[in-house]
């Protein structure tokens, strides 16, 4: 009786022949394996991706359409009816096209991986085109944190009771132990239109934006040295202000226990401004200029190419050609995906190569700080619209790092007594920093259009504490993955 009840919710609530959207699920016809970052086209130029579970969903109350086109790269491409989808248990099967590359070169000469890259950087300026763009975007975050270490107390206070500060000490403990057993992930979702004049201005508009996390589970260093210090203030004199000082360095003037339900501070809104920031920088991963990302990918002075593949991308015949670092400032490795018809990057994979890594701070011994960025990878997916210019359809960029403070803090009594406190805490862990873009249209952009945009100061978001399908379920986004639609503030 359970599993009909559970099989009739399930029905109802995600695939139904009445909803308004189908969730799907793009596997490989052999393997039964998922399909990550299939293309499916909704219009011409517009639809959504498969995520990294192979699943997607479209919208289906558009009377106009009737079937939909997916390609991905090493798979034939595949037309379906939505109906059809729906006889098959919203299960499509692409066929591999790895069948067909015995035929497409007859002589025994290899392509040269060194050409290629030639020909991309000749055609770069035709393929594609950076300025004066607008995009439908939408975006997601996804943010963990992995505290390792946690250890906080209070060392000196001679003017507070023994009792005050046993009781002191307990919540500390209590508090470092609630932080290394969280669960502390958290999903921040927005749509809008992104307007791109050129790679040092933009503009935005949100039109929807939601944040999905367990607020009690928000920890940040910032935070957890706000929430320390506001245990260590309760059992001091509440109606007394102090300054805090860290070695040499005084950080506050006139500290006191804070309110942490602020009314400004549980204002649920982002500021644009910083979004835009943020927006037009990952964008700008996916451009060729001079020192971008790509263009240093593609310098025969830091790397070296070597032609590993050919496979099929949207019936394109498409070169895979590896690289890694000729040179030690070089960090990266990778795949470059190149049309061999219009010698247009595709698509780029990419991660820091060997024991490579980014930012390095490493002072511990002076102010008890260290800071490595160990993780580095991404994947950038371009299509190609009407007028044969390349723009993304899907970015991918996730960064990981350690970190480790120990400070040793002093509260200052702001009275003639001058009382002082001597509290220390040690953090150390990992965190890690998942964003997805993905590109459900795009228009060119005239000046006096983009001129005339006006962004505002602040978009407001909605904050979860469990997923809600229904609230996107009228868009146009990135299929949540199993993780976030099982995520709620008990877990």
């Amino acid at each position: 009786m359970k599993y009909i009840i559970a099989l009739t919710i399930i029905c109802l609530t995600s695939f139904s022949i009445y909803s308004q959207n189908i969730t799907v699920k793009v596997i490989d016809s052999k393997t039964g394996n998922p399909v990550q970052f299939a293309s499916i086209k909704t219009g011409k130029y517009s639809g959504v991706i498969s995520n990294e579970e192979g699943y997607f969903t479209i919208r289906t109350e558009d009377e106009k359409l009737e079937s939909l086109a997916i390609s991905c790269l090493g798979y034939q491409n595949k037309t379906i009816n939505i109906q059809k989808i729906r006889d098959l248990d919203f299960i499509i099967n692409l066929e591999q096209a790895i069948n067909q590359l015995d035929e497409v070169y007859i002589s025994n000469k290899a392509p040269n991986a060194d050409s290629i890259i030639t020909k991309v950087k000749s055609k770069l300026a035709i393929n594609y085109s950076n300025n004066l763009n607008k995009y439908t975007i939408f975006r997601r975050a996804t943010n963990y944190i992995d505290f390792k270490n946690l250890e906080f107390e209070i060392e000196k206070a001679s003017h507070v009771k023994k009792k005050n500060l046993e009781s002191a000490n307990d919540n500390l403990k209590a508090l470092s132990k609630k932080i290394r057993e969280s669960n502390m992930v958290q999903f921040e979702d927005f749509n809008g239109e992104f307007y791109a004049l050129n790679k040092d201005s933009s503009k935005i508009v949100v039109n929807k934006a939601t944040q999905l996390l367990d607020s009690k589970n928000d920890f940040s260093i910032e935070q957890i040295q706000e929430k320390s210090q506001n245990i260590i203030l309760k059992y001091l004199d509440t109606t007394k202000t102090y300054k805090l000082k860290s070695g040499l360095f005084k950080i506050e003037d006139s500290l006191s226990l804070k309110d942490e339900n602020s009314e400004e501070e549980n204002k649920k809104e982002y500021e644009v401004t910083l979004l835009n920031e943020e927006t037009r920088s990952f964008l700008n991963r996916s451009q060729f200029y001079k020192n971008s990302f790509l263009n240093s990918l593609l310098s025969f002075d830091l790397y070296e190419y070597t032609c590993k593949d050919l496979a099929y991308n949207n019936n394109e015949l498409t070169h895979v050609i590896n690289f890694k670092p000729k040179k030690s400032k070089a960090i990266y490795t990778g795949q470059l995906f190149i049309s061999d018809d219009t010698y247009a990057i595709t698509r780029v994979d990419y991660k820091y190569y060997k024991n490579r890594h980014g930012t390095k701070v490493n002072l511990k011994l002076i102010l008890g700080v260290k800071y490595i960025e160990n993780l580095s990878k991404g994947k950038l997916i371009f299509e190609k619209d009407s007028s044969n210019i390349y723009h993304p359809k899907y970015l991918k960029h996730t960064t990981g790092s350690y970190f480790y403070v120990n400070r040793d803090l002093k509260f200052i009594e702001n009275s003639r007594a001058r009382n002082k406190v001597s509290f220390s805490f040690k953090i150390e862990g990992d965190n890690r920093n998942k964003v997805e873009l993905l590109f459900t249209a795009n228009n060119k952009l005239g000046l006096q259009s983009f001129e005339a945009i006006k962004q505002k100061k602040k978009a407001p978001y909605q904050q979860l504490s469990r997923f809600e399908k229904s609230i996107w379920k009228n868009e146009e986004t990135l299929e949540p993955s199993k993780e976030m639609k099982t995520f709620n503030k008990q877990n």
